[in-house]
């Protein structure tokens, strides 16, 4: 793995969505999102995802300069159209629309359609709880990718949501990121860059059994015909059908009430038409905002404080691990595999822009 200071990182992606013909605002809060993701660790979801949005801007179904548009506004909700663009600088404007109305109404929801793939959830929820909200996002996602429970084949997408509130620490509020399968696709491609097995019952074939070669399981995900991600849970035994009962909720809130697809049920070659749903809600409606800051840091203190059954593995909570990373990201740098190294020199090479990490 080579280490790359975060503001390297930024220019590489900041010099290829130039290439691409990104608007500048547009291209640094883009920039911004997946550098953020990287420092916090979730490699799969940074600058790893430039190549797969290399090939959209090459199928021409990804809109790299439009504006999203405001269809529908009451007070407390409004649909926008992210014009196929990158989900990423519509959903942050989606989400600090969101946090506006809650200022006003209590609550704000948001929701987007015809959008891309918009990086890690738990960003956008971290919105909310920055500003002293509760925050949560929901995602589609453009590939069917996991299995539904008793099922051979994959029709759901990994259906991402986060959660985030704030306590008595603003440098340090609880922020739920998952995935609603047992594991992200992006997090199987990393394995793959990596050339390292996965842990049994991430990939499953059409038959049900576990697939550890993460070469094998990539193709496997990419062809999207037999087998998939096992759903939250992993198996029927181990109560897989809460991950594809959650994964469900997230395609009614981000696919059926915002308008956007459902990956089984598109047509043809296009835009991938992704959905986003964002709440936000302020405390100060509900009492006073200081009683539930501190009431939610009482939360997270008892179990922090939890002796664990190991010493050396002490009890987390949500976004403890992200900030540790994050902390350590800072001084030694993000890493980069050379396979994905080789990829960005390679996509660098194709959109004229210039490859800065030498």
């Amino acid at each position: 793995m080579n280490l790359y200071p975060a503001e390297a990182v930024r220019a590489q992606i900041l010099a290829v969505l130039d290439a691409w013909g990104m608007p500048s605002d547009k291209a640094g809060t883009t920039a911004e999102v997946m550098v953020e993701t990287d420092l916090a660790g979730i490699d799969s979801h940074g600058i790893s995802m430039l190549p797969g949005y290399q090939r959209l801007i090459t199928q021409g179904t990804l809109a790299i300069g439009a504006d999203p548009v405001t269809l529908r506004e009451s007070p407390g909700t409004a649909v926008v159209d992210g014009g196929n663009n990158l989900g990423h600088p519509t959903m942050v404007a989606a989400m600090e629309l969101a946090c506006r109305k809650a200022r006003e109404a209590g609550v704000g929801v948001v929701t987007v359609r015809r959008s891309h793939h918009f990086g890690a959830a738990g960003y956008y929820a971290k919105i909310a709880a920055d500003a002293g909200l509760v925050g949560l996002v929901t995602s589609t996602t453009r590939t069917r990718a996991v299995v539904p429970t008793r099922g051979s084949r994959p029709l759901l997408g990994t259906n991402p949501l986060a959660f985030a509130a704030p306590g008595n620490d603003p440098d340090a509020p609880f922020v739920l990121d998952m995935s609603t399968s047992t594991v992200a696709v992006n997090k199987v491609k990393v394995y793959d860059y990596l050339q390292r097995p996965l842990p049994s019952g991430w990939v499953l074939d059409d038959e049900g059994r576990p697939v550890t070669d993460s070469r094998i399981a990539y193709s496997h995900l990419r062809s999207e015909q037999g087998g998939g991600l096992s759903p939250l849970g992993g198996s029927e035994e181990l109560s897989s059908h809460k991950g594809y009962g959650l994964a469900l909720l997230v395609q009614i809130l981000a696919g059926a009430l915002a308008g956007a697809a459902f990956a089984p049920l598109r047509e043809g070659p296009g835009p991938d038409d992704i959905g986003h749903f964002c709440l936000a809600i302020d405390p100060g409606f509900f009492g006073e905002p200081e009683d539930f800051t501190a009431s939610v840091s009482a939360i997270l203190d008892t179990l922090r404080a939890e002796p664990p059954a190991s010493p050396d593995r002490p009890v987390l909570v949500p976004g403890d691990v992200e900030r540790r990373v994050r902390a350590e990201r800072v001084l030694t740098g993000i890493p980069v595999s050379g396979a994905l190294l080789e990829q960005l020199r390679q996509l660098c090479a194709q959109s004229g822009a210039a490859f800065l990490l030498s």
